[in-house]
């Protein structure tokens, strides 16, 4: 793989990956449009990579604050608070939970979605119509909770829903983060808490993607390192401007403005699919 090659891959995976157009979408496209071959397993790997460090990074101050959280509930002192008692009580154990609860429906649609995947993602007009799909969802949170509930008043049935969202965005064209964000919106969640959480709940999805494309190339020979940390780097950086792009228009209520975007690729690809 060329290095050209590596790092426009990599920067198409870092912004697509977490603004709302669905990168798994444009991924299908380009191979259909332009004849572009998908990455090779461990270069899909080593993007994954890349994201999975830019988000760590930008929210490496929760991720902090769940570790220790988590490190205590452990230990001597806190042995006395039971699970439940935990949960309640203290910001990030809950957190944690609501991750945990979120990525159960995640990994159950994953499943079911699975042997389906080469045909999904074989097809054009399918990845126009989700894209279709997308803005609209994007478009329903224009004015939507200026105020909302804040992280302490998210439940189990929010996690739920948010999760389930995340599990369809399998389907290329349905954007992961547009979903997930907007499922919260529409359950009355605050806008940046929706953000945090959603890519929160993103950690576990994309460790997870990255342990079963690492399965399905065990028995395959190494590929060059060099493409693959550049295209790594390139991801990551690309990702963390993205994250920081996207969550700017959350808080301000302009996850809506990627709308138009996602219709107008949405009719483009089905006029011209087969």
């Amino acid at each position: 793989m060329e290095l050209l090659h590596a790092v426009a891959l990599g920067a198409i995976q870092g912004v697509t990956e977490f603004l709302p157009i669905s990168s798994s979408g444009h991924l299908v496209l380009l191979q259909s449009l332009f004849g572009i071959k998908g990455p090779e397993i461990f270069f899909d790997v080593a993007l994954h990579v890349g994201t999975l460090a830019s988000v760590c990074v930008f929210f490496s101050k929760d991720l902090k604050e769940i570790a220790a959280a988590l490190f205590s509930a452990f230990t001597w002192s806190s042995g006395k608070i039971g699970l439940r008692q935990q949960l309640s009580q203290e910001p990030e154990m809950r957190l944690l939970g609501l991750i945990i609860v979120g990525t159960v429906p995640t990994v159950l649609l994953a499943f079911v979605f699975r042997p389906m995947a080469e045909m999904l993602f074989s097809s054009v007009r399918l990845v126009g119509i989700m894209l279709l799909v997308t803005g609209l969802l994007l478009w329903f949170t224009r004015g939507l909770n200026r105020k909302g509930r804040n992280p302490a008043q998210l439940t189990f049935w929010d996690a739920v829903c948010v999760g389930l969202m995340q599990g369809l965005a399998i389907l290329p064209g349905i954007s992961r983060s547009g979903t997930t964000i907007a499922t919260a919106l529409f359950r009355g969640i605050h806008r940046e808490t929706a953000a945090r959480y959603s890519f929160l709940l993103s950690i576990p999805a994309i460790v997870g993607a990255m342990a079963l494309e690492l399965y399905k190339a065990r028995a395959s020979v190494m590929p060059p390192l060099g493409p693959a940390l550049l295209g790594a780097c390139v991801a990551a950086v690309a990702g963390y401007a993205a994250l920081k792009v996207l969550i700017h228009l959350v808080k301000r209520g302009n996850l809506y403005t990627f709308a138009p975007y996602c219709w107008l690729l949405g009719v483009v690809v089905i006029a011209w699919s087969p």
